[in-house]
């Protein structure tokens, strides 16, 4: 039975209305230090708090088989809830740096029952044509990512509390969309007892094995190059000081256009394989890595702002096709949980990459610190090969 054509846009809108909590305080960073008298130094402990959330999140809803015991839809909702009401704490006026933190964490923790159990949710509808459908879900999680680089502009005119009102009320809209429209999928397999050991059983498939792999090489890259993404369009400034960017709209751009990137791949994934376009994407992104010193000395800033652009495409476009392999290769009365170990260790990836180039930049020239990116497309590059991936 083909599922109805509303059932992916409403996975997606809702997927897009639920992640907007992860990036919430990004927008009004600044507001938020003023406003409970932080230090500045708690600019980069609020921003690593939704991830290290999200990270325990997902080790625990891996561990206890969440979204495989229980309805993806109903768990989708009550994170939903959880996640807006924890967001929405934050505008309590007696917060300090430790309840704020606390807030955000939380935040993340519940993330882990809606990013990953959305795919789930996608996964457990579309068997045939899953690239494509992912890649939709990751566009409007990209979106997502990009957006606080152009509401810092908007702030100045809403008060700060008003981001996070929207968002929670975004994340509730978006759970009870879910819940109301997306039943339980014709695919989904349901895994009735708590398994403690598919946490490790998922990867005794060497299919499987290698797709994640490929994911992790993937997100190696990834978080580091979005958060880099305003410090390299610096330095290219810094390098050439007759040029003049608007750093925050080429950030949303330049981020953004992975959006596009997600869905185009999805679309070519079904006329050219799912590994070969993920494949492709992973190889050029690792050559943009190892090109990345020589584009610094170029003079126009329209040439290195393209190479921007592309990087931006390419560094994501791959995302969407290796969570197809993924979903493809687990075992399907545990696909919800290999899907969230997968996001589990990815985003803890993404947290030593940061640091790497965090500790690079003072101990090498800036132009060439994000050449240490293209270690992990190489490897994720080896692991695909090693294993005939369909």
């Amino acid at each position: 039975m083909k599922p109805s054509k509303l059932i992916l846009p409403i996975i997606v809108i809702s997927q897009f209305c639920c992640t907007s909590l992860w990036f919430a305080g990004n927008g009004v960073m600044s507001e938020l230090i003023i406003n409970f008298n932080l230090k500045d130094s708690a600019l980069g402990h609020l921003t690593s708090a939704v991830q290290f959330g999200f990270i325990l999140g997902t080790l625990t809803f891996a561990i206890l088989t969440i979204a495989d015991r229980f309805s993806p839809s109903k768990v989708f909702l009550s994170c939903a809830i959880l996640g807006a009401i924890s967001n929405l704490a934050v505008t309590y006026e007696a917060n300090s740096l430790v309840s704020i933190l606390s807030l955000r964490f939380i935040t993340g923790f519940f993330l882990a029952g809606i990013y990953p159990v959305g795919m789930k949710i996608a996964a457990d509808y579309y068997n045939k044509g899953l690239g494509k459908s992912l890649g939709f879900l990751v566009g409007a999680l990209v979106i997502g990512t990009a957006f606080p680089h152009l509401a810092k502009d908007l702030t100045r005119v809403f008060p700060w509390k008003s981001v996070f009102i929207l968002t929670s009320t975004l994340a509730i809209i978006g759970g009870l969309l879910m819940i109301l429209f997306v039943p339980d999928g014709p695919f989904r397999k349901s895994g009735s007892q708590l398994k403690l050991s598919a946490f490790i059983q998922v990867f005794k498939n060497r299919e499987f094995r290698s797709a994640t792999f490929g994911y992790f090489g993937h997100m190696w890259e990834l978080y580091a190059f979005w958060a880099f993404v305003p410090i390299l369009l610096q330095t290219y400034i810094v390098k050439h000081p007759e040029v003049t960017l608007n750093i925050p709209v080429l950030s949303f751009s330049i981020i953004g256009i992975g959006g596009f990137a997600c869905v185009l791949s999805g679309y070519l994934a079904q006329a050219a394989g799912t590994k070969r376009v993920a494949r492709l994407a992973l190889f050029l992104s690792c050559l943009c890595c190892l090109v990345s010193p020589l584009i610094f000395m170029i003079e126009s800033e329209s040439i290195f702002i393209g190479f921007l652009i592309f990087w931006g495409m390419v560094v994501i476009a791959d995302s969407p096709l290796f969570s197809t392999l993924v979903a493809q290769k687990a075992d399907p009365e545990v696909k919800g949980t290999a899907l969230t170990i997968v996001n589990c260790i990815g985003f803890a990836i993404t947290i030593i990459s940061i640091q790497s180039l965090n500790l690079l930049q003072g101990l090498v020239a800036p132009t060439y610190i994000y050449t240490i990116l293209a270690l992990g497309p190489i490897l994720g590059l080896i692991a695909l090969q090693q294993n005939k991936l369909h």
